[in-house]
């Protein structure tokens, strides 16, 4: 696997070249194309001047290759899926006294959904961070009221699906104007509860993938809110999770699903069905290990970009 000049350009001080040496190492020993392939892409450094990071925690890519990320600082600020910050792309919500969005997407017209998870409140964004809309609000258990949003994902009919944790374990159904259609989901651990779903994805089926983290699972649904199935359970085995965060299947119809697993920190990749077909990191500093990650999202490339959040840095790998 050819070292990129892009990998290079990102490690500019004395540290990030003992990072340097031993991610040629990790080429020199791990070949190409697998799994365990040394990442061919490493850009990020901790701080906050525009185009730096600090616990990056969400990522959304869209199809004209804008990457966003959004920051513990609440920033979020836009780059090219090589890091190189776009001038100018960098805002925060209205207000991140009560925290930060938690999570990021895109809707079916190209502008980006963010979760203002401790305001109850979905934001749209243009791509050039204009604010368009606000939807919720308003915080409760009662039908079109939300709790602390998690993810948001958009079907084809622009239709809204809320992951919430906290006051609420459910996935709330909204339509294209934000009001209410249907809910499902209660707290435990049974099929069809949720113990902290932290993010949704559409497949290539039509059903909607909820990585319900705290149960250590994948559950799968119909728009309608009927279980297809489930996969996953509590380890370190491949097959099994431990506190997946993220989810993301890649733009057009490949089958498979890639999941951030927090806990186990690495990324393992899946068949629709749940048969497990590898996995990707491990605890540690160097590239193509991860500390606390908590997001990942897939290019039309099938390039997976994984967010490496107390290293303060992107990870991009083929898997």
């Amino acid at each position: 696997m050819p070292m990129t000049i892009a990998w290079i350009r990102n490690f500019r001080s004395l540290r990030d070249f003992g990072s340097l040496a031993w991610g040629l190492a990790l080429l020199l020993v791990a070949g190409c194309g697998g799994p365990r392939s040394a990442p061919e892409l490493v850009w990020g450094t901790r701080g906050v001047q525009n185009g730096q990071l600090v616990k990056p925690r969400a990522i959304a890519i869209d199809k004209e290759d804008r990457l966003y990320l959004v920051d513990w600082t609440a920033r979020i600020q836009r780059f090219d899926t090589d890091g190189n910050y776009q001038k100018d792309m960098t805002w925060t919500p209205p207000s991140w006294n009560n925290g930060r969005p938690s999570g990021l997407s895109i809707h079916p017209d190209g502008n980006l959904i963010v979760s203002d998870s401790h305001y109850s409140t979905i934001r749209i964004y243009s791509p050039e961070s204009k604010l368009l809309r606000s939807i919720g609000g308003k915080n409760g258990t009662a039908p079109g009221e939300l709790s602390y949003i998690s993810d948001v994902v958009c079907d084809k009919e622009s239709n809204f699906y809320v992951a919430e944790f906290g006051e609420n374990q459910r996935i709330t159904k909204l339509d294209p104007d934000g009001k209410f259609i249907t809910c499902w989901g209660e707290p435990g651990s049974e099929p069809g509860q949720f113990a902290r779903i932290r993010a949704l994805a559409f497949g290539p089926d039509g059903n909607l993938y909820a990585a319900d983290a705290c149960n250590h699972r994948i559950q799968v649904f119909t728009t309608d809110g009927k279980l297809v199935r489930i996969f996953g359970s509590s380890g370190k085995e491949p097959g099994e999770l431990s506190y997946p965060y993220d989810i993301a299947f890649p733009m057009g119809q490949a089958e498979h699903l890639y999941v951030m697993e927090y806990g186990n920190q690495r990324v393992q990749k899946f068949t629709l069905e749940g048969k497990s077909l590898g996995t990707w990191g491990r605890p540690g500093r160097e590239p193509g290990r991860l500390s606390s990650p908590w997001a990942l999202a897939v290019d039309r490339l099938g390039r997976v970009h994984v967010v490496d959040s107390e290293n303060h840095r992107v990870q991009r790998i083929r898997f």
